[in-house]
Order: structure tokens, then C-alpha cells, then sequence
């Protein structure tokens, strides 16, 4: 089994390395102390399982999981369990909590070893627990090996594109694998509204609306940008700003 250790403290991935290293099929391929470094040893080097900290500089573990996908078994490691319930809301397989027993370690690794969930299943988890958690405060989007960190209330508008968005913030354009619902899902509802089929707007972004045909209109952005608004999409910015 090929896996990966996440943590910022030194001594906390000194004893993850030790346990694993008395189980002859396990290959430590990465060893990662933030998570910006996290993401990108996992997309090349493609670990069937990770240990993960939570609290950690730059990136956190729940921003490392949303990065990496939901193929990835993930084992939480943390000195904090009010987390349980996210972590496990986030495909995780298990929960250590520090300091934790070597007893407990192999319980956790033992999980690993049987857990057989197929990916369709991981994905569906991944994305009811995106449902459930609270707005996003800021949106995270991986683009090779960089990995950028837009804040939410910095995005003017974000805009379908079959399988993917592309999120437009302070005069750059970003693309992000992820539809457009899932994605409204994630926002803070009375910030971001989807205006249009296509469309899910920044309403704090909104210079004016201008009528287009009978029963459509337009929103004017602060940068002048025009974004369709369709009839059932005016009437939700009537309800919303009045």
C-alpha cells in the first residue's frame, strides 16, 4: 500500500513513520509538513492512503481532502476531536486522535486494508457532506501543481461550463472542476444568487439592473461587466435586495 504523511509537527510524523515502518507492504511515498506541499505529492505521486493532521499552515486537512479528490482514503490525524463529525462527513476512514496508541494505529490501518468502498459511493459521500457544511468562505482550486485560495467575497460571478465553472474574481478568470450546483451549494446563500441557468452572482457586486427584453434583464457589475438575468432570476434579486 502506498501512502502519504501530512502533518506540520515533526515528531507527530516521526511516529506515524515508525509504526508504518513494521509492515513490510507498506511504501511511504511522501512525507509533507503544510498542505500546499500535501496536494501536490499526492497528484503526482498518487498514494492509495493518507494520513492527514488537520491544523496545519496555509492549507488545512479538509482544504487538502477537497483538493484531492474523493479517490484518496484518508485517515484524519489530529490532537482536536471536535472535527470528528466533518472528517468523517469528509469520506474519512478513520480518526486519530493524538496522542494516540500503536493498538490504535493498527485499528485504523487494519480499517484501511478492508475498506472497499467503490468511487461512485466516495463521491456521493463527498458531495452530500458539501451539502451539509457551512458556507465557504473561501473557494480553493487546483491548476497543476499551484493551488489558488480565493476568498468568497473577493468572486464576482461564476459561470457554468458543462462539467466545470469558471470563477471570475478581481479581473482573472479561474477553472475549477465542479458544476455550477454543487458549487451554489457550497456559497453563502444570501450572498450569491443564481441569476440565470448559467450564471451565479456576487450580489454585493451589482452596480445596477437594466431591463434587456420583455422578460429578461441584466446586472451590471462594478467593472462593467453584463450578466444575464432571467425572469425567475429577477425575481429572486427583487426578494433578495428589494
Amino acid at each position: 500500500m502506498r501512502v502519504a504523511i501530512v502533518d506540520d509537527e515533526l515528531l507527530a510524523r516521526s511516529v506515524l513513520r515508525e509504526y508504518l515502518a513494521r509492515h513490510d507492504d507498506i511504501d511511504i511515498v511522501a512525507e509533507c509538513a503544510n498542505g500546499f506541499d500535501a496536494v501536490k505529492a499526492i497528484a503526482e505521486l498518487e498514494p492509495e492512503l493518507v494520513f492527514l493532521d488537520i491544523q496545519m499552515p496555509r492549507l488545512d486537512g479538509f482544504e487538502v481532502a477537497e483538493l484531492i479528490g474523493a479517490k484518496t482514503k484518508l485517515i484524519f490525524v489530529t490532537a482536536y476531536d471536535q472535527y470528528a463529525l466533518k472528517a468523517f462527513e469528509c469520506h474519512a476512514l478513520d480518526y486519530l486522535l493524538k496522542p494516540f496508541s500503536e493498538q490504535r494505529f493498527e485499528q485504523a490501518l487494519a480499517h484501511a486494508r478492508a475498506h472497499r468502498s467503490t468511487p461512485e459511493a466516495v463521491q456521493t459521500l463527498a458531495r452530500e457532506a458539501a451539502m451539509r457544511a457551512a458556507p465557504l468562505a473561501r473557494v480553493l482550486i487546483r491548476d497543476g501543481a499551484k493551488v489558488h485560495v480565493i476568498a468568497s467575497a473577493r468572486i464576482d460571478y461564476i459561470e457554468a461550463q458543462d462539467d466545470y465553472v469558471s470563477i471570475r474574481s478581481e479581473g482573472k478568470s479561474y477553472l475549477k472542476s465542479q458544476t455550477l450546483a454543487e458549487l451554489e451549494a457550497q456559497l453563502d446563500p444570501a450572498k450569491f444568487l443564481r441569476v440565470h441557468r448559467s450564471y451565479l452572482l456576487n450580489i454585493d457586486g451589482i452596480r445596477r439592473i437594466e431591463a434587456a427584453t420583455k422578460d429578461s434583464h441584466v446586472a451590471i457589475l462594478r467593472d462593467d461587466t453584463r450578466i444575464p438575468v432571467s425572469k425567475a432570476g429577477y425575481q429572486k434579486l427583487r426578494l433578495l435586495v428589494g
